[in-house]
């Protein structure tokens, strides 16, 4: 299997925007966070995080079919490729998320996003201080963060069977471990 170093190697080959290789680390430390909640493996649900958006930055316009391409290419096992593809599910793919480690990913993706919009929009700037009702507050205010797609949202929470609630605070936590890591720490 490949490795965490390997996947951070391979984000960084295929994107340079620094924004794009922050929202990878994000999506990581929560898929971590979730995978140690659910009793999973941390190190293969991160680097699926780490990986998720490999064809963002070359191929906006072909986002999760140009990741099975780059993937393979670079030797990565099937069930990663599988779990990077289904994220884009009724977005960009008919790939559906069918284990619990790729219903996390196509739930949390959308959600670091608001937290991070959240976290820029605090007078402290940190993710440390960051209360799960501040982020539900904006989740209800569809014209903050407005890219944010709030249905995959409470479409993932749906197929995971969770809250909205406990969500949130988990990717919460998720990105509390990274948060100096993400530029989240405050100021």
């Amino acid at each position: 299997m490949i490795t965490r170093e390997d996947a951070y190697e391979l984000l960084t080959k295929y994107n340079n925007s620094k924004s794009l290789i922050t929202h990878g680390l994000a999506v990581e430390a929560v898929m971590r966070y979730f995978a140690r909640k659910n009793d999973e493996n941390e190190e293969y649900w991160g680097i699926v995080g780490l990986l998720h958006d490999i064809d963002y930055e070359l191929y906006p316009n072909e986002h999760c079919h140009k990741s099975k391409e780059i993937l393979k290419n670079e030797g990565v096992d099937d069930s990663i490729i599988h779990a990077v593809i289904s994220h884009g599910w009724n977005i960009c793919t008919d790939v559906e998320p069918i284990h619990k480690m790729e219903k996390v990913l196509y739930t949390i993706d959308e959600l670091t996003g608001l937290i991070t919009a959240t976290v820029f929009m605090r007078p402290d700037k940190s993710v440390l201080s960051l209360e799960p009702k501040s982020v539900k507050k904006k989740f209800k205010s569809v014209s903050f963060a407005a890219g944010v797609n709030r249905d995959i949202i409470s479409a993932g929470c749906t197929m995971l069977e969770m809250d909205l609630d406990t969500v949130i605070l988990w990717t919460i936590e998720g990105m509390k471990e990274a948060a100096t890591e993400l530029g989240l720490a405050g100021i």
